[in-house]
């Protein structure tokens, strides 16, 4: 009973290692996407259209941020709103790959070489008030360094609890039951690398995991090297995970990355033995230390294992470079072998992307505002589908379609809110040139106009929040408040018909007269809503909360009508001024 409980203390121990270095690493991480997320999301957007910069972005944003898996998260939110094409997608993944091996030098050099763990007390020391300071940045940077010390804390704690050779023969006689296999051995801790990878869903604590098995003589370097690619294909989960909701060209990206990273662990694992040995020539010439020389007597063992986690790195960033240098060319190949693997389905899986504008070449002058405005009339469409879902969630009784569309509402929003960014960021490029005074006033018209635009969105988004808790609670509408309703809704559909046809315009040409009525018609309706609701309260005709759900409803669809004659007044401001 006593040595169970030992057993279990030194698993749990372990974990608790473990769980402390993911927790560093994922404050570290997610402290630096604050301070630089905004503009790597910004190169992102705009690195679209070259292959070799999609290489270069992906190292870049994975190096600053130090996650893989939010640059591919990142990658997959983009591809959903059409920002970035499934081929450039390709290439920032590349990069990725290569940019994640960074965190492997991190700890093989300060984690193994130099010991920062006695140096983390007084980091969260120094960066302690930095974490209660209001200034969001000087915070963030706060964060960053608790997170970069509670890293290393965790890595000690690692190193302590992963038993060596010396004070746990019996661990290391279970292990060498597994490493005596030949060949299956590789192939059986490339599977542990992918199966810990899906578990812990951190390739970075994976890492850290046989780098410490490997410096405590537990696993030989070959099949440290074998598990370290068993984790670039355990990885490829995250994205998966993070397009398993979003439409067809999200679930594509995350089978690419699934596709590049398979193959490049099968042609490894062909000339696994003859890179090893590549590597380990590399490390004899810089080190004078071989990495496969086994039956090492203690003393050699322990003189040489702080070399282990740098061969390791080593392996790692080699492998990921040479991948990305053999497969970069077959980036279109592996974007079609994704879309067979990912059909579409139809309207289900409705691309969402930029028809008008290339976010990474900007146009000049005149054809960039017809440009602009085609995107813009094609964004009024989009949001104008976005509410006919509001219509079918109020009749929806079959709960798996109910949630498909409150999921597919919401996803809208999303898409809304990157579009209005994308199409502001390259209007502002447009006006960065030489226009005539009319272009100008077109263009501040239009970035008054997404404005609006993606303001209907959130409100659309309200009312599927609204009407999601009125089913939630199993409350329901009184026959004439649901005709209520439906009146209100013909309105709000009316008004973004005549908002589109004068989208659709050449906005000299527009005439706002029947926009301005259908407004009039829309505020009166509300009115008439309020002072009926007001009455049937009193007269006790539903309960006060189906009224508040009720009265939320028609007045977030006024308000939505609001937004709607904006757009219009929005193109008659612009013929005033002309």
């Amino acid at each position: 009973m006593a040595e169970l409980l030992s057993i279990i203390g030194k698993a749990l121990t372990l974990i608790g290692a473990l769980g402390l270095f993911l927790y560093g690493m994922k404050l570290m991480s997610e402290a630096l996407q604050k301070v630089a997320g905004s503009k790597m999301r910004q190169i992102l957007a705009a690195m679209t259209n070259s292959r070799i910069k999609g290489v270069l972005t992906g190292i870049l944003v994975t190096t600053t941020i130090q996650s893989s898996s939010a640059t591919t998260v990142m990658i997959v939110s983009f591809v959903n709103a059409g920002l970035l094409s499934l081929i450039a997608s390709v290439g920032v993944i590349m990069g990725a790959n290569i940019g994640t091996t960074i965190t492997a030098w991190i700890i093989a050099l300060l984690g193994f070489k130099v010991s920062l763990s006695f140096l983390s007390l007084p980091l969260i020391g120094i960066s302690f008030p930095l974490f209660f300071s209001k200034n969001s940045t000087r915070k963030s940077w706060g964060e960053f360094i608790i997170g970069f010390a509670i890293l290393f804390i965790g890595l000690q704690f690692l190193k302590e609890s992963v038993p060596d050779i010396n004070g746990n023969p019996a661990a290391l006689n279970f292990l060498k039951s597994f490493t005596d296999l030949g060949f299956l051995s590789v192939l059986i801790f490339i599977l542990v690398g992918t199966v810990l990878t899906v578990i812990i869903q951190s390739s970075s604590a994976t890492m850290a995991l046989t780098l410490v098995m490997c410096y405590n003589g537990l696993i030989p370097f070959e099949l440290a090297a074998a598990m370290v690619l068993g984790e670039n294909i355990g990885t490829t989960i995250t994205a998966n995970i993070a397009a398993s909701v979003a439409n067809v060209s999200a679930k594509r990206t995350a089978r690419a990355h699934l596709i590049f990273n398979i193959f490049g662990v099968l042609w490894m694992v062909a000339i696994f033995h003859y890179f090893l040995l590549g590597i380990d020539f590399f490390m004899q010439q810089q080190h004078g230390v071989s990495l496969l020389k086994t039956n090492l007597t203690q003393s050699d063992f322990e003189s040489v294992k702080g070399i282990y986690p740098i061969g390791l790195a080593v392996f790692h960033t080699s492998f990921n470079i040479i991948n990305t240098l053999l497969l970069i060319g077959f980036a279109p190949l592996i974007a079609k072998v994704a879309t067979m693997m990912v059909p579409d389905k139809g309207d289900d899986d409705e691309e969402f992307r930029l028809k008008f504008i290339n976010s990474g070449l900007f146009s000049t002058g005149e054809l960039a505002i017809i440009q602009a405005q085609k995107e813009i009339s094609y964004f009024g469409i989009r949001i104008e589908k976005m509410f006919s879902f509001i219509q079918s969630l109020m009749n929806e009784d079959q709960t798996k379609k109910y949630y498909k569309l409150i999921s597919k509402i919401e996803k809208y929003e999303q898409i809304t809110d990157n579009l209005e960014l994308e199409i502001a960021i390259y209007l502002t490029k447009v006006s960065e040139g030489e226009l005539s005074s009319e272009n100008s006033k077109k263009i501040r018209a239009m970035l008054k106009i997404i404005d609006d635009m993606e303001s209907v969105g959130d409100a659309i988004f309200q009312l599927s929040k609204v009407i999601d808790s009125q089913k939630q609670t199993k409350l329901k509408f009184t026959e004439h408040q649901l005709d209520s309703l439906r009146q209100m809704s013909a309105l709000i559909k009316k008004a973004f018909v005549e908002m589109n046809k004068n989208l659709a315009k050449e906005f000299s040409q527009v005439n706002i007269q029947n926009a301005t009525m259908i407004e009039k018609m829309i505020n009166d309706k509300r009115n008439l809503l309020r002072q009926q609701h007001v009455e049937d309260l009193k007269e006790k005709k539903y309960k006060h909360k189906t009224g508040s759900y009720y009265s939320d409803l028609f007045s977030i669809n006024e308000k939505i009508g609001d937004y709607i004659i904006n757009v219009s007044e929005a193109i008659n401001e612009y013929q005033k001024t002309k």
